[in-house]
């Protein structure tokens, strides 16, 4: 992107938000989290997760065309025939393997998602040096201080929230916002509102998943109460606390982002909000329209 033209600012940002749509795929550690929590199949709330992910996936890509287009730096060109598609796609074959590896083994139980991140890594470093040698073994200890330096940056911010996050969990901030919720919300789309105004808020100051083990046990009882779906409740939930991971200024993605593009955290908060905005107004979307997250799930579970 940035050999294309497009800004350091831009193109982190995109990193820093694009991210985080993992969240809502299948076999997503919040979506784990939540269906201890709220006992509902792991199985179902994956798959509810595909449709708002793909949506979210695209209304990102009309926000890099009109940036492309704005700035001038990418205005299209002429559209790729089926044989250069399948050319990049043997080419990326290997590579591709990679997540089908690591989701197979993981749904087959052959492995923890903790220990598919080692498998991914072998396989990734295996890769690039004897198949796409773009890398060489005596790269290896430069990377390994780079990925440290990255993970350091990371820790540091995470270790700071923490401490907030137990600021906020002692003055029973988490109380408070359903409190409020649960006398001001009389209708269910009221009720759905504020609860993505109050996850928003929360997200800003608490990593995703200790705002759920916070919120979500307080949440899911009003939400029962207005005869919301647990799954498309569970999807709302998750996309919600996934904006946290890049809301300035703490946000964790951010500065990974930052990181990698050599960026400065205050141009990346300017050049967000466009994204930020288009995905807020996705969860909104999905959270108003139950069939978004029921259409995938409804469809293979009558299989």
């Amino acid at each position: 992107m940035l050999q294309k033209g497009y800004s350091k600012g831009f193109t982190a940002a995109l990193l820093a938000v694009s991210g985080t749509l993992a969240l809502l795929m299948p076999l997503s550690i919040p979506f784990l989290v939540y269906a201890f929590i709220s006992n509902v199949s792991m199985r179902e709330l994956s798959m509810a997760g595909i449709v708002p992910a793909l949506f979210a996936a695209v209304a990102l890509c009309f926000v890099c065309a009109w940036e492309g287009w704005k700035t001038g730096c990418d205005k299209g060109g002429k559209p790729s025939s089926f044989g250069e598609i399948w050319k990049a796609f043997k080419s990326a074959s290997f590579a591709l393997m990679l997540p089908v590896i690591i989701i197979g083994g993981i749904w087959t139980g052959t492995f923890t998602p903790t220990e598919s991140a080692a498998i991914a890594t072998v396989l990734g470093i295996l890769i690039s040096i004897y198949i796409y040698k773009d890398i060489g073994w005596k790269d290896l200890p430069v990377m390994m201080i780079s990925a440290f330096k990255v993970s350091a940056t990371v820790m540091l911010v995470i270790g700071a929230t923490g401490c907030l996050s137990w600021l906020i969990t002692v003055n029973q901030v988490a109380q408070e916002l359903t409190a409020w919720i649960s006398v001001v919300a009389t209708e269910p789309w009221m009720f759905l509102i504020m609860v993505n105004i109050a996850l928003f808020i929360l997200g800003i100051f608490i990593e995703p998943l200790p705002a759920m083990l916070l919120s979500a046990p307080l949440f899911i009882p009003l939400a029962l109460f207005f005869g919301i779906d647990m799954v498309h409740f569970g999807v709302i939930f998750t996309g919600n606390l996934a904006i946290a991971l890049y809301t300035p200024p703490v946000g964790g993605t951010l500065f990974v982002a930052a990181k990698l593009a050599h960026a400065g955290i205050g141009e990346i908060s300017k050049r967000i909000m466009p994204l930020m905005g288009m995905m807020i107004l996705v969860i909104l979307v999905v959270t108003y329209v139950p069939g978004s997250t029921s259409i995938v799930r409804d469809f293979l579970l009558s299989k």
